[in-house]
């Protein structure tokens, strides 16, 4: 059930990939650091975190919570919000 839903860049040699994945039957949410091998071939990183997709709503709440808090502390602005666009997915 692996399938990366969505990535962007973090830096010249990482990116990070939000995924729909299995583990031992449970289906998790993953967002993860990859970086780009020798080869041009992006691996997973140990940076990431995998939540139980039951938890996906209070994850979400806590993002809208963060953006808040980065627009009340001027730390982003409105149009960065609305300018936010995903980077294609790599096929590998």
């Amino acid at each position: 059930m692996d399938e990366v839903i969505a990535q962007f860049e973090k830096n010249a040699t990482e990116v990070i990939r939000m995924s729909l994945t299995e583990y031992r039957g449970h289906k998790l949410v993953d967002i993860r650091v990859y970086y780009s091998d020798d080869e041009g071939q992006y691996r997973p990183t140990k940076k990431g975190v995998s939540l139980g997709v039951g938890l996906y709503t209070d994850f979400k709440r806590a993002l809208i919570a963060l953006e808040k808090a980065l627009l009340d502390r001027k730390l982003i602005t409105p149009e960065e919000i609305e300018d936010a666009s995903l980077v294609e997915v790599d096929e590998d």
